[in-house]
């Protein structure tokens, strides 16, 4: 059976199931719609949580990152598992004990104001449509190569699956979808994972195997992997590069952004009791934990194995010709998310650091505006950095003479996908890899998509707008809110403003500056009242959209950007680390305007009080 057919065959059992499930668990009513009716066992809950928050960032997109990015990146694994501590021990027990259904349900509350209300709609919609950019992305990665169709298509493709099945069962569906996908996520992550650690190895578990010797040179795997790189111009996978201010606030910024996301918490609505809260979100980190340990082992496995694919006999001897290449590498060709162009003209693809990075993307950018002028400038710039990296390199590779610049380009977000088949693991590997990356991207997408609907149909439309509307029309609000999110989601994420892990870090920034610190104030301290509540998280949510847009592009338009993480505009911060400044602004401006104005009612102050008694919680209901 060729690869192709039985891609088809695993994928489309796997959409079957949840389709199945999704029929069978189809919402009825706004309480199973936005909390799957509050009936959901803590060990369940736990698995859809896990799947949920393992998104394509995580199983598509993060070993991607690290494989290329080393020690620096490892930041993501500490950031996002750590997060998850703050949010079992100070958010999600209290939160369910408040017994409403959404984060800015919450907020207006607790905050007595409608306008506080609105604005974590705002936050709430920025960040998820953020994220769920990453998602698309990462699905149409997985779709584009395994059903063999561009890029474009299989995005369109994906967002057609997630309205399917989203729109469909609301919350009480998604959960239970989102238990079978993370069996399906796990299992595929896992099993590559392990025949690629044997081979590499010879140790059955990936996470020693890591800090096993590797069989091909009877040295530490990881002291391997950094002589290989060294030969090829690359730094060293281990050392730290990045500045230690950006790394220490990029991994708080994904830590209290992870504490501080609405589609994570909410899933804390749906089980019967406060301990069950608590108690949901340590299975939860034990299901995540299974995948993030193995992560940095197929990080480095793959860096690896892409080495050796292109340069068999190793880097001080000729790299592979373009007739010899493998399967593999025609397949991801067609995608158009890796490139290989013969420079030289010499028949070989030669995959090296030719310190021409910077100069790549400036010229691929001066191409799609057309300008000529622009374009000969980047062109003589990227000609002349490429031969400065080629004359360096070549001082210790002779070989390295006759090399006009790096031949292969390599996008982060397919090195799990194309894992097992740079590995050559058998075929039903590399489809249950396929059938896995589209589980992980389209649960998130789903929990994403129902925090947006719930969002607008919920907090916006019943909470302020139309306080009357009736049950069956508020269905139909969040069901429309959800395929108006989809379409807007699958167009930006066309042209997604990083790779899938890395526009997931700008969500993260987000909740980190506006969502975190207002339900810190909220649950913590009685001080903060309406108005300190409303100014912080709009001083938080604007200073840090405005420098991600500053870096970014303003919408993420990329021509319109003022500075690039590669030369940040305050202190070596990048746009993904400046989160936890944003939260910082957001308690200092609360505090302030709090200590200056009217305080708290002496109503709300023992709300606060009744909620960190964490006992005797009922269902989540309407206000």
């Amino acid at each position: 059976m060729d690869q192709f057919t039985l891609n088809l065959i695993v994928v489309g059992a796997t959409f079957a199931l949840y389709f199945g499930i999704a029929i069978w668990a189809r919402a009825g009513s706004t309480a199973e719609f936005y909390a799957a009716g509050g009936g959901v066992h803590p060990i369940a809950n736990g698995m859809a949580t896990g799947a949920d928050w393992m998104s394509a960032a995580s199983f598509i997109s993060m070993a991607g990152i690290i494989a290329f990015g080393g020690y620096d990146t490892s930041a993501y694994l500490m950031g996002w598992t750590g997060g998850y501590v703050l949010l079992a021990m100070l958010l999600a027990p209290y939160l369910r004990k408040f017994g409403k259904f959404t984060v800015p349900e919450f907020i207006g509350d607790r905050f007595y104001s409608g306008t506080a209300r609105i604005i974590g709609v705002i936050c709430l919609l920025i960040i998820s449509i953020t994220y769920v950019i990453g998602q698309m992305s990462g699905v149409g990665v997985a779709f584009s190569r395994f059903l063999e169709v561009s890029n474009d298509t299989g995005l369109y493709i994906g967002a057609a699956v997630v309205f399917a099945y989203a729109v469909l069962g609301g919350m009480k569906g998604i959960t239970y979808t989102q238990v079978a996908q993370y069996v399906v996520l796990i299992i595929a992550y896992t099993i590559p994972a392990i025949f690629i650690s044997l081979n590499l190895t010879g140790n059955p578990v990936p996470p020693l195997g890591l800090f096993s010797d590797a069989t091909s040179s009877g040295e530490p795997l990881l002291t391997t992997l950094n002589g290989l790189l060294a030969d090829l111009g690359f730094k060293s996978y281990t050392a730290q590069s990045d500045n230690t201010l950006n790394l220490f606030l990029f991994t708080m910024s994904l830590m209290i952004g992870t504490a501080g996301l609405p589609h994570v918490i909410v899933r804390f609505f749906t089980v019967p009791k406060v301990a069950d809260a608590r108690s949901s979100a340590g299975w939860a980190l034990v299901f995540i934990a299974l995948l993030y340990l193995t992560a940095p082992a197929v990080a480095a496995m793959a860096r690896v194995n892409l080495i050796h694919t292109f340069f068999p006999n190793g880097p001080m001897n000729a790299a592979v010709s373009q007739a010899d290449t493998p399967q593999w590498v025609d397949n991801w060709v067609k995608t158009g998310l890796l490139k290989v162009s013969d420079l030289n003209g010499d028949g070989m693809i030669q995959y090296y650091n030719d310190g021409a990075t910077a100069q790549a993307t400036a010229l691929a950018e001066a191409k799609k505006s057309g300008n000529e002028a622009a374009i000969a400038s980047a062109q003589a710039a990227y000609d002349a950095a490429a031969a400065a990296g080629t004359a360096k390199l070549a001082e210790k590779n002779p070989q390295a003479a006759t090399w006009k610049g790096n031949e292969l380009t390599v996008n982060n977000d397919i090195m799990v996908l194309a894992n097992p088949e740079i590995a050559q693991l058998p075929g039903w590997v590399i489809a249950l890899v396929a059938a896995g990356g589209l589980a992980a991207a389209l649960s998130t997408a789903a929990g994403l998509l129902m925090a947006i609907s719930s969002a607008v149909s919920h907090d916006l439309i019943k909470g302020q707008l139309n306080p009357g509307i009736s049950e069956k029309g508020e269905l139909l609000a969040a069901r429309i809110s959800m395929a108006v999110a989809i379409a807007l989601a699958t167009w930006l994420g066309l042209n997604p403003p990083g790779f899938a892990a890395q526009t997931v870090a700008l969500a993260f920034g987000v909740a980190a500056a506006t969502i975190f610190p207002a339900l810190m104030m909220g649950i913590f301290t009685k001080s903060i009242n309406s108005q300190g509540a409303i100014w912080g998280m709009l001083a938080g949510l604007i200073t840090t959209v405005g420098y991600i847009f500053l870096h970014k592009g303003w919408f993420f338009v990329a021509s319109t950007a003022s500075y690039s993480d590669s030369a940040p505009m305050l202190f070596g911060i990048k746009s993904t680390a400046f989160g936890t400044v944003g939260a910082l602004i957001n308690f200092a401006v609360a505090y302030v305007v709090s200590m200056s104005t009217k305080p708290t009612p002496e109503s709300v102050q023992e709300l606060v009080e009744s909620i960190r008694i964490p006992k005797g919680a009922g269902t989540a209901t309407h206000h």
